[in-house]
């Protein structure tokens, strides 16, 4: 495990997530993009803790995918399924045509998706390990 590389994707999750979060607050939202960065948070997130666990994933947006190898090294994370799977529809995709809409709702619903995974025991203990190795 190289904890460089863990710190590194830990950051750009969290670089991702506080995008969304300014994204929210301006005057003129775009949902898209909200719900985008929400999900390359999540998938980053997820990818710090595979590295983490020695499982070096292949370059994929499927957050169900990712979520599926950490349950195989945590079962606790079948606990985030609902919203990996919430989120998983605004990878890659949401950024040409679509056939639907994102509201301020989704958008919404997507940063506390986040926040739930950031807060999330093996995450949050992730975190601050690599925090500690400063």
């Amino acid at each position: 495990m190289n904890i460089a590389n863990v710190k590194e994707w830990l950051k750009l999750a969290d670089n991702d997530f506080d995008s969304a979060i300014l994204l929210s607050e301006a005057q003129r939202k775009h949902h898209e993009i909200i719900c985008y960065h929400c999900s390359q948070s999540v998938e980053k997130y997820l990818k710090g803790y595979l590295t983490y666990n020695n499982v070096i994933p292949q370059k994929t947006h499927d957050l169900l995918y990712l979520n599926n190898l950490c349950i195989s090294i945590e079962n606790s994370f079948s606990n985030i399924m609902l919203a990996c799977g919430f989120l998983n529809r605004f990878s890659n995709d949401i950024r040409y045509p679509h056939p639907y809409e994102i509201n301020d709702i989704e958008s919404n619903l997507a940063l506390e998706a986040v926040k739930k995974i950031r807060n999330f025991k093996p995450i949050n203990d992730l975190t601050a390990i690599c925090s500690s190795l400063n």
